[in-house]
């Protein structure tokens, strides 16, 4: 790997600072900031390292700058393992009073409304002690939402209780100054256990897409420092990331590192540079050289249940046939009417390997391509299949007989 990794300005993982020169402004950044400018109730879910905490840490100093009070919930901070409902709700409060610097004893107040349940002990905390505080518009950032799809417990009345904040702005008129932004890995649908409650029918869905090239030129600077064709190179790093965030900045990274800033990149060799790259630094060995973790995150997420890793990667193997018959596959309403996926294509959207194009879904850029390709599907499908074929009979004799490896 290359030396002097701070050289340059590309950031690769993580969130960007707010004064990072790399940062690209997308069509998400106007659309969230100009929704909760207008105090609507908003939700971001996409896969992992597509700049969802980039995208928050710039909508709150837009939001902050427009005198709008701004405090985040990162749910990872609260735990999921041996916590108790109580305990979990209890440390929203205890965050909330964290970020908005509230001069409150957050767990005397919690412990002095112990009569009340636990939504409603959380309502009167936003409706007697976080509104009286502050006479301008405030937002909540929940980040990471999906950590609570690996809790032990229920959390619907929570979403219930975003939702009845806003039902309560007819009739309490200070509610009308509270918004939530949701961010996180999951959908909707698989938030809510109980499937008779839609507390997001209240909310815009925010769209985050990869980069586009007219959105990139952020990007060219340290490009020019290394070549006369900066567009050149930065057009042929977006054909093989198609703008996801998180591989876009690796790539230019890994561009203006491979040479001396005195060496300059001809024009008829950018092309060429960037698929060396590509091959010696992505894809060779991709499972070894994945720092920071991108394409083992991709891996891990499909094959994570062994009971559903069998019908996801034969739903993903028919993308990859779909696709060098030049017909991608359908997206069928199946187990998911409301949003019009089935629960594998759900799952290939989360994963990131995939996205959705005129009513079908495609593979995400020619990097996953290459990576995990048809003969990566097989093999790990002859893997899976002996486990498979055992799990399947275990489940069909009532879980009595053992299983053998």
């Amino acid at each position: 790997m290359f030396s002097d990794f701070s050289r340059y300005q590309y950031q690769v993982g993580g969130s960007l600072p707010l004064d990072a020169p790399s940062y690209v402004k997308r069509q998400a950044d106007e659309t969230l900031y100009q929704a909760l400018l207008n105090r609507k109730f908003c939700y971001v879910f996409n896969s992992r390292q597509m700049g969802k905490s980039s995208l928050r840490v710039r909508t709150m100093h837009r939001l902050m700058a427009a005198n709008v009070r701004c405090a985040v919930v990162d749910m990872t901070a609260i735990g999921i393992h041996q916590i108790t409902p109580e305990q979990w709700y209890a440390s929203i409060v205890g965050l909330l009073c964290n970020s908005f610097k509230l001069p409150l004893n957050a767990g005397h107040w919690w412990r002095a409304h112990a009569h009340l349940s636990l939504t409603v002990r959380l309502s009167e905390f936003l409706r007697t002690v976080l509104l009286p505080q502050f006479p301008q518009d405030l937002v909540i950032f929940i980040d990471e939402i999906d950590s609570v799809l690996n809790l032990q417990f229920p959390v619907d009345d929570f979403f219930a209780m975003i939702r009845a904040c806003y039902n309560q702005r007819a009739e309490q008129p200070e509610f009308q100054r509270l918004s939530f932004a949701l961010i996180g890995v999951t959908t909707p649908v698989d938030l809510i256990r109980d499937r008779t409650r839609t507390p997001f029918d209240v909310g815009q869905a925010i769209e985050l897409q990869g980069f586009k090239f007219s959105e990139v030129e952020s990007l060219l600077p340290s490009l020019a420092q290394v070549s006369p064709c900066p567009y050149l190179l930065l057009s042929r790093i977006l054909y093989w990331t198609d703008g996801q965030p998180f591989l876009t900045q690796k790539l230019c990274h890994l561009v203006v590192q491979s040479l001396p800033p005195t060496v300059l990149i001809a024009e008829a060799s950018a092309p060429t540079l960037v698929d060396r790259l590509v091959q010696t630094h992505l894809i060779e060995n991709w499972e070894s050289q994945d720092e920071p973790e991108h394409l083992r995150t991709i891996r891990n997420r499909l094959l994570a249940d062994a009971q559903q890793a069998g019908r996801l990667l034969e739903r993903y193997q028919q993308v990859l046939i779909g696709e060098t018959e030049e017909e991608q596959e359908p997206i069928a309403p199946e187990s998911l009417p409301s949003v019009g996926y089935s629960l594998e294509q759900v799952e290939l959207l989360l994963a990131g390997i995939v996205e959705k194009a005129d009513g079908r879904l495609r593979l995400k850029n020619p990097l996953y391509r290459a990576v995990f390709n048809l003969a990566w599907v097989e093999q790990q499908l002859q893997q899976l299949r002996p486990y498979t074929q055992q799990l399947e009979a275990w489940i069909a004799s009532g879980q009595t007989n053992h299983l053998t490896r």
